[in-house]
């Protein structure tokens, strides 16, 4: 109890000192959100959806009706896990059950090894591949399956190239 007390406070902390998003970085996020949300949705299924910026603040998050709740925290912690690992989580996922040596990942308290959580990349590399930085990460939860999840994360990244 005192350890979840503690890094309650400490979550606290951080998200105080966090510096406010800009309108840029709003507009990517609800262009993301929109993408994945229409993706899903040619795939008959609603979906959870939350993007984070490049430090893992959460810059969006939004779940539709008949959605469960709590597909909202794990739209985040796809969101999060992509963004810290640079590496979609179905890759991701993948990896770590098939290499032993990485299994322990699973059990970091933020990170969730669920396909649908997909980085985009800033200015000078391929959005969701490799080259450049990473500028954040889009999660999707309750698209009926770790496939269709990433399915509609990565059809959300990859419209960034036509968005200004």
């Amino acid at each position: 109890m005192r350890s979840l007390f503690i890094t309650s406070l400490l979550t606290t902390v951080v998200v105080a000192h966090a510096e406010p998003a800009s309108d840029a970085a709003l507009a990517t996020a609800e262009h993301l959100a929109s993408a994945a949300r229409a993706a899903c949705r040619a795939l008959g299924r609603e979906v959870a959806v939350a993007v984070v910026d490049a430090s893992g603040q959460t810059l969006l998050m939004s779940r539709s009706a008949s959605v469960g709740p709590h597909n909202l925290e794990a739209a985040r912690r796809k969101a999060y896990t992509a963004l810290s690992t640079r590496l979609a989580t179905l890759t991701l996922g993948r990896q770590v059950r098939s290499q032993p040596d990485t299994a322990a990942l699973q059990y970091l308290p933020e990170l969730l090894l669920l396909g649908g959580g997909v980085p985009w990349r800033a200015a000078g590399g391929d959005v969701a591949g490799a080259g450049g930085d990473v500028a954040g990460a889009v999660g999707v939860a309750g698209g009926g399956g770790p496939e269709n999840d990433d399915a509609c994360a990565r059809t959300a990244v990859d419209s960034l190239r036509h968005h200004p």
